[in-house]
């Protein structure tokens, strides 16, 4: 969406949300809840709708229980293009990269008191639904980062395994590097990461992040596209694309599950696209970068809308609906963020397709260690600003110092100095 709409929508939400919710007159009757969601998969749905039915055997006050699919790609304009007209859902799932708006703006009801067992949620998976110690949305999906390997590719190419650099002690981005500049000498594709296409620049956050990186300061006031870790990261990355040629370039279509791209960075929940895989795979964690080793997740959270008359209803249907016991039902499509089901045992059970090591290193250890993408009020502004800011990177002759330094001229007024 185009940056000043974005703007208008999140400023009409600040608006309709500042003067509370909850208006309505009492109504009669079992009253209907709503929750705007993102996903339209049958089976997803399936057990959301089972959940449902199960809370209203013993709620018989609650009406029908519906979610409400809403294309992702328009996700966030249109539940607050929905909240500003007075349409607001009383549930709705929100991304990680609009966080800071919701959990800002005072839209969402405090869930910390509603929450089962509040405390064994694990703090990063928490900080950023978070403000004053009070939780505003639940963190349902803490999806972590991995590399997806083609082992075949790789063998092909007469490289090692990324599990063999593992155990020596060499998985790295420069070791990684060489990995996918072999394959794509074959005529291949080397690394790829996923939904990037040179335009949502924040899932390079999983490969900067390695080089200690950041898009802005800790309290978010100051521009750090330009800092020298970030130089770095940005440089390796345009060494890759456009003289290793590791990196598909601009305007590639890339598709690893079909088996022609040695690693695609992707979250977890991807494994499921290889089922019927005719090549053999891998998951590893992220390469170490110069700063160590590190992981990188991406979220969504669950929150009740304080515009919503049945808010109360709505923050107890939510409690029900993360519960242990349900949480452990949505693991197998979404990492959940309570520690008692952070084992290799228990998500084995939901998570058939990957195996223990697996599951320890890249989904367990990720989740407690993760970093979440870039987040930042005003997200949807910033991130077209960056956006057109980074697009002369992306040629060959780019200066990639002098890009940065134009990035943070664009986007340092938006951060608030």
């Amino acid at each position: 969406m185009k940056a000043p709409l974005a703007a208008l929508a999140l400023a009409a939400l600040l608006t309709v949300t500042a003067c509370g919710g909850g208006e309505a007159p009492a109504a009669k009757g079992p009253q209907p809840l709503r929750m705007s969601i993102w996903t339209s998969n049958e089976a997803h749905l399936k057990l959301f709708k089972e959940i449902a039915a199960e809370y209203r055997k013993f709620h018989p006050q609650v009406g029908e229980i519906t979610f409400d699919p809403i294309p992702f790609e328009n996700y966030t304009t249109t539940l607050t293009t929905q909240i500003a007209g007075g349409n607001a859902p009383d549930l709705a799932w929100i991304l990680e990269n609009s966080a800071p708006d919701f959990v800002g703006s005072g839209a969402l009801v405090p869930l910390k008191s509603k929450v089962e067992n509040a405390a064994e949620l694990v703090p990063a998976a928490t900080r950023l639904w978070e403000r004053d110690g009070e939780l505003y949305a639940y963190p349902f999906s803490t999806s972590p980062f991995g590399v997806f390997v083609n082992t075949d590719l790789v063998k092909a190419a007469g490289q090692k395994a990324p599990r063999e650099l593992i155990k020596a002690g060499q998985w790295d981005w420069e070791h990684a590097n060489e990995i996918n500049k072999a394959v794509a000498a074959k005529g291949k594709n080397g690394l790829t990461i996923l939904n990037f296409d040179y335009k949502a620049w924040d899932n390079l956050a999983t490969v900067w992040q390695g080089w200690g990186a950041k898009a802005w300061s800790d309290d978010g006031g100051t521009c750090q596209f330009n800092a020298p870790e970030m130089v770095e990261a940005m440089t390796f990355m345009h060494k890759a694309i456009f003289t290793d040629k590791s990196m598909p370039g601009p305007g590639t279509a890339v598709d690893f599950f079909s088996g022609d791209t040695a690693m695609a960075v992707a979250q977890i929940s991807r494994a499921a696209m290889l089922k019927d895989a005719t090549f053999k795979w891998d998951l590893v964690p992220l390469p170490a970068g110069p700063k160590g080793e590190y992981a990188v997740i991406g979220q969504a959270g669950i929150g009740v809308l304080k515009k919503s008359p049945r808010a109360e209803q709505a923050a107890d249907f939510l409690a029900y609906f993360t519960n242990s016991a349900n949480s452990a039902k949505l693991a197998a499509y979404f990492p959940p963020a309570r520690t008692s089901l952070l084992t290799a045992d228990t998500m084995a059970k939901t998570s058939p397709m990957l195996n223990g090591d697996q599951l320890q290193k890249v989904v367990i250890d990720g989740i407690q260690k993760g970093v979440v993408k870039p987040s930042h009020k005003g997200q949807a502004e910033l991130a077209q600003t960056a956006r057109a800011a980074l697009d002369p990177l992306w040629k060959p002759d780019a200066d990639v110092k002098a890009v940065l330094d134009g990035v943070c001229a664009k986007i340092q007024p938006l951060l608030g100095g």
